[in-house]
């Protein structure tokens, strides 16, 4: 059963910083593309980046570009997003998801096959 497991979420204040983890389990992680998606309330659901089986980072969202790294250990089966310069739109629920080997040109989210189940980022001013 595959299982992953979003953490690192919280009140973070405008323009510091803050790291997201997520664990996965009963895959092969370096076998899958790992993305981040964040949902604002009453938003849809849209890509950040995603970080292929050979570590080769697609990202998704401009608005992130600068600010956002996506990262992984493959020997910890964790994925990471290192969030710097926050912003009052950042605030989202942050998931991470699963896909076999390659990141697609854009994301979507009916292409991802496994999803946590979120962590949630909140900024104050």
């Amino acid at each position: 059963q595959v299982k992953l497991v979003e953490s690192g979420g919280g009140l973070v204040q405008a323009g510091g910083s803050l790291r997201l983890s997520c664990t996965a389990s009963g895959l092969q992680f370096d076998d899958y593309a790992m993305a981040w998606f964040r949902q604002a309330p009453g938003k849809e659901r849209e890509g950040v980046s995603c970080i292929n089986w050979k570590g080769i980072v697609v990202p998704y969202a401009d608005s992130v570009k600068g600010r956002f790294t996506i990262s992984r250990d493959v020997a910890k089966n964790t994925l990471y997003l290192d969030i710097s310069s926050v912003t009052p739109d950042d605030a989202a629920t942050y998931y991470c998801a699963a896909r076999w080997a390659n990141c697609l040109p854009s994301a979507k989210r009916d292409d991802f096959r496994y999803w946590g189940q979120g962590t949630q980022v909140a900024v104050s001013l």
